[in-house]
Protein backbone atom coordinates (compact mmCIF):
# COMPACT_ATOMS: atom_id res chain seq x y z
CA UNK A 1 0.00 0.00 0.00
CA UNK A 2 1.19 3.50 -1.07
CA UNK A 3 2.17 6.59 1.24
CA UNK A 4 -1.57 8.44 0.16
CA UNK A 5 -3.35 5.44 0.35
CA UNK A 6 -2.10 5.97 4.44
CA UNK A 7 -1.91 9.44 5.14
CA UNK A 8 -4.74 10.77 7.42
CA UNK A 9 -5.03 14.40 7.94
CA UNK A 10 -6.13 15.45 11.48
CA UNK A 11 -7.37 19.01 11.99
CA UNK A 12 -8.16 20.33 15.47
CA UNK A 13 -7.30 23.42 17.64
CA UNK A 14 -6.47 21.26 20.50
CA UNK A 15 -2.96 19.76 20.25
CA UNK A 16 -3.59 17.16 22.66
CA UNK A 17 -6.33 15.83 20.15
CA UNK A 18 -3.77 16.15 17.53
CA UNK A 19 -0.82 14.19 19.42
CA UNK A 20 -3.15 11.70 20.92
CA UNK A 21 -4.55 10.60 17.29
CA UNK A 22 -1.00 11.20 16.02
CA UNK A 23 0.30 8.27 18.26
CA UNK A 24 -2.38 6.46 17.39
CA UNK A 25 -2.17 6.33 13.46
CA UNK A 26 1.14 5.72 13.68
CA UNK A 27 1.00 3.06 15.85
CA UNK A 28 -0.89 1.10 13.37
CA UNK A 29 1.41 2.58 10.45
CA UNK A 30 -0.26 5.57 8.95
CA UNK A 31 1.09 9.18 8.08
CA UNK A 32 -1.03 11.73 9.90
CA UNK A 33 -0.54 14.84 9.15
CA UNK A 34 -1.95 17.31 11.75
CA UNK A 35 -2.42 20.66 11.37
CA UNK A 36 -4.41 23.65 13.95
CA UNK A 37 -7.75 25.06 12.08
CA UNK A 38 -9.42 24.25 8.71
CA UNK A 39 -7.71 27.18 6.95
CA UNK A 40 -3.94 26.02 7.11
CA UNK A 41 -4.64 22.36 6.42
CA UNK A 42 -6.81 23.86 3.21
CA UNK A 43 -3.56 26.09 2.38
CA UNK A 44 -1.34 23.40 2.64
CA UNK A 45 -2.12 21.75 -0.58
CA UNK A 46 -2.31 18.37 1.29
CA UNK A 47 -6.33 17.22 0.30
CA UNK A 48 -4.31 16.14 -2.93
CA UNK A 49 -2.52 13.52 -1.08
CA UNK A 50 -4.57 12.81 1.84
CA UNK A 51 -6.44 9.77 2.01
CA UNK A 52 -9.17 10.65 4.73
CA UNK A 53 -9.77 13.45 7.01
CA UNK A 54 -10.20 13.52 10.60
CA UNK A 55 -11.78 17.09 11.99
CA UNK A 56 -13.21 18.63 14.92
CA UNK A 57 -16.40 20.57 14.63
CA UNK A 58 -15.55 24.00 16.71
CA UNK A 59 -12.98 25.38 16.03
CA UNK A 60 -12.19 28.70 15.75
CA UNK A 61 -12.61 29.85 11.95
CA UNK A 62 -13.75 27.63 9.74
CA UNK A 63 -15.75 24.80 11.49
CA UNK A 64 -15.52 20.92 10.75
CA UNK A 65 -18.97 21.21 8.67
CA UNK A 66 -17.30 24.20 6.84
CA UNK A 67 -14.13 22.19 6.08
CA UNK A 68 -16.61 18.97 5.21
CA UNK A 69 -18.65 21.49 2.76
CA UNK A 70 -15.66 22.58 1.03
CA UNK A 71 -14.49 19.72 0.11
CA UNK A 72 -17.40 18.38 -0.96
CA UNK A 73 -17.87 21.41 -3.35
CA UNK A 74 -14.53 20.30 -4.79
CA UNK A 75 -16.00 17.14 -5.48
CA UNK A 76 -13.59 15.20 -3.55
CA UNK A 77 -14.38 11.91 -2.10
CA UNK A 78 -11.84 11.99 0.85
CA UNK A 79 -13.16 10.78 3.53
CA UNK A 80 -14.27 13.21 5.99
CA UNK A 81 -14.65 11.95 9.78
CA UNK A 82 -15.89 14.13 12.20
CA UNK A 83 -15.03 14.66 16.35
CA UNK A 84 -16.37 16.73 18.69
CA UNK A 85 -16.41 17.03 22.21
CA UNK A 86 -19.78 18.97 22.41
CA UNK A 87 -22.41 16.73 20.65
CA UNK A 88 -25.87 17.44 20.64
CA UNK A 89 -29.06 14.91 20.15
CA UNK A 90 -28.45 14.37 16.31
CA UNK A 91 -25.26 15.30 15.97
CA UNK A 92 -24.46 11.68 14.51
CA UNK A 93 -27.02 12.04 11.84
CA UNK A 94 -26.53 16.35 11.02
CA UNK A 95 -23.17 15.22 9.86
CA UNK A 96 -23.58 12.10 7.91
CA UNK A 97 -26.66 13.65 6.32
CA UNK A 98 -24.40 16.34 5.04
CA UNK A 99 -21.73 13.72 3.62
CA UNK A 100 -19.25 13.12 6.55
CA UNK A 101 -18.40 9.45 6.33
CA UNK A 102 -18.14 9.24 10.36
CA UNK A 103 -18.96 10.81 12.96
CA UNK A 104 -17.45 10.23 16.87
CA UNK A 105 -17.67 12.11 20.34
CA UNK A 106 -14.75 12.85 22.62
CA UNK A 107 -13.21 10.62 23.89
CA UNK A 108 -12.80 8.83 20.85
CA UNK A 109 -12.66 5.27 20.60
CA UNK A 110 -9.60 4.20 19.29
CA UNK A 111 -10.37 0.87 17.65
CA UNK A 112 -13.57 1.98 16.33
CA UNK A 113 -11.75 4.99 14.76
CA UNK A 114 -9.20 2.60 13.19
CA UNK A 115 -11.96 0.04 12.02
CA UNK A 116 -13.41 2.68 9.71
CA UNK A 117 -10.36 4.17 8.37
CA UNK A 118 -9.42 1.10 7.64
CA UNK A 119 -12.47 0.36 5.93
CA UNK A 120 -12.93 4.10 4.37
CA UNK A 121 -9.23 4.04 2.79
CA UNK A 122 -7.34 0.46 2.93
CA UNK A 123 -9.78 -1.61 1.59
CA UNK A 124 -8.53 -1.53 -2.24
CA UNK A 125 -5.08 -3.03 -1.40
Amino acid sequence: MGVLARTIAVIDDDDRVLESLQNLLASCGYKAETYSSAELFLSSGALSRTSCIITDVEMRRMSGLGLLQHVRSRQSDVPVIIITGKPSENSETFYLDRGANGFFRKPIDGDALLTLINNLCCDAS
